[in-house]
């Protein structure tokens, strides 16, 4: 059918874009990626937050999933025939037990990057340096997550296993790069204010690890920083849960009035109980890199969306209007809280989270608008930001 989008170069300050080749409606999916890398988050995995290893999709029945998140194991759940997860297909990796979704995902992570990074009968020894770099890397990004140290390990496994080494640096080299000033900005955000020390450390642990002549550069200060912040600028969050399939799932069921409007309060408040009990980490989540998802820019009045329908790594870009052939596909980096606020507010948080002033359509027409936020904005300010920002990344 040929692609509905193809990424084009704007300007050297506004880098690529993504652009309809076609028509294409509202609602329907401009399409569908696969990440040339991913990884779950460390404290969802500690959290016992199982996930396939390679392809993120929740391994646990809907009905473990809700007695887990509600800390309650008498917990049952009606039509347990709509959930998905199919426990007869999962597998391990023979020498570390990690766990797949299916036999496909199990070959493609060994053909991929698991052969350098299998631990073998060392998954529980702290002094193996894969698990010093992940027990530091936990030490300095608590929840919520936004990044995984091992996302940048299986790209440097992903070069260390190629036949074609170059033309995978090739592909990972095409993920917008910073100036020096910028990347150390984007480190910052992610470490904090210890963060040169702290970047050091992880540097140290990481070649012990998985040092490789090919990839000499990646391992100097100035490399490790710009691989660090290729992953910061362009990581895409994943999330995926079994429980909000099943929700999906008994959504579309036809059932009578009465037993409909049963269902959906027993769904309600199960959701409530959850929020209770665990907030708001209801999903198994990580992150990977996308490299046409990377391309679309940011507008607060976004044209499409990001979603992970199939309760694994594949991402599904819909189109939220109609748009034209030859017109530019934009997604919010901001959720919707977030993108009701003034102009002054949204660029705050832009330019904290993502290093840029944003000048959609939106934020043109209220540029005279005075920079102030207003009262109950400023309240709001502060503390919110991250949290909201992770839900819209990681939203299902």
């Amino acid at each position: 059918a040929g692609a509905a989008a193809e990424a084009r170069f704007i300007s050297s300050a506004k880098g690529k874009g993504l652009f309809a080749t076609k028509n294409i409606r509202k609602g329907e999916t401009v399409f569908v990626e696969r990440p040339v890398v991913s990884s779950q988050f460390l404290w969802n995995a500690l959290y016992n937050y199982r996930a396939c290893d390679h392809c993120l999709r929740a391994l646990e029945t809907a009905e473990e999933n809700a007695q887990r998140l509600l800390g309650k194991s008498s917990l049952v759940l009606p039509h347990p025939e709509q959930c998905s997860i199919r426990k007869d297909l999962h597998q391990q990796c023979p020498r570390c037990q990690v766990t797949y979704c299916s036999a496909e995902c199990r070959q493609a992570a060994l053909e991929q990057y698991h052969q350098v990074l299998c631990l073998g009968p060392s998954r529980d020894d702290p002094t193996h340096p894969l698990n010093k770099l992940q027990e530091a890397w936990r030490n300095m990004h608590y929840p919520p997550e936004t990044s995984s140290i091992m996302l940048m390990a299986r790209m440097v496994a992903t070069v260390k296993q190629a036949k074609d080494k170059d033309w995978w640096i090739k592909a990972f080299s095409q993920f917008c790069s910073k100036t020096a000033n910028e990347e150390e900005e984007v480190v910052h955000k992610l470490l904090g204010d210890k963060f040169k020390g702290q970047l050091e450390l992880l540097r140290l642990l990481f070649t012990e690890a998985l040092y490789d002549e090919h990839l000499s550069r990646w391992f100097t200060p100035e490399g490790f920083q710009s691989l660090f912040a290729l992953v910061g600028t362009n990581g895409q969050g994943i999330g995926t849960s079994s429980l909000s399939q099943w929700v999906h799932a008994c959504d579309a069921l036809d059932l009578p009035m009465l037993q409909r409007e049963e269902l959906d309060a027993f769904i309600d408040q199960l959701y409530k109980d959850i929020e209770k009990e665990s907030g708001e980490f209801l999903n198994c989540e990580g992150s990977g890199l996308y490299v046409l998802q990377s391309c679309c820019n940011h507008s607060c009045i976004p044209n499409a969306e990001t979603s992970f329908p199939e309760n694994n790594f594949l991402l599904h870009l819909t189109a939220l209007e109609d748009i034209e052939a030859g017109e530019e596909i934009c997604i919010s980096y901001l959720d919707c809280c977030q993108r009701e606020r003034s102009r002054h507010s949204r660029n705050k948080i832009l330019r904290e989270n993502y290093l840029f002033t944003c000048s959609c359509p939106k934020c043109l027409a209220q540029a005279d608008d005075a920079d102030v936020t207003s009262d109950e904005e400023e309240e709001g300010e502060g503390e919110t930001d991250d949290a909201e920002l992770e839900d819209e990344m990681t939203d299902v």
